[in-house]
């Protein structure tokens, strides 16, 4: 929030205690964002691409979603991320996430 840059490799991580319903809106966002909505095994749910700055309106990332990743907008499709793609966090569950990082 309030930022007016985000460092090509760098992102914000929201992460969930369980799965969960989530909705995240862009109040008091200066840039636009890539928005992944990541399940516990790491398998990308829903992507909101280029979520446009200062947009109240809610952003619905569906059920069963542990962790939220934002990135600066476009850069989803630049790194060929696409729902379904499968991502590793040290937050995921070992037991039942698909690359479990090691």
């Amino acid at each position: 929030m309030f930022r007016k840059r985000l460092a090509a490799s760098s992102g914000m991580l929201f992460i969930y205690d369980k799965p969960r319903h989530a909705s995240f809106w862009m109040r008091n966002t200066m840039i636009a964002l890539d928005m992944l909505f990541i399940d516990r095994t790491g398998k990308v749910l829903r992507i909101k691409h280029n979520a446009q700055p200062l947009d109240e309106t809610p952003i619905d990332g569906g059920d069963g979603v542990l962790m939220v990743l934002e990135i600066n907008g476009g850069m989803a499709k630049a790194l060929g991320i696409t729902t379904g793609s499968h991502l590793r966090h040290p937050a995921l569950d070992t037991a039942t996430a698909l690359w479990p990082c090691l």
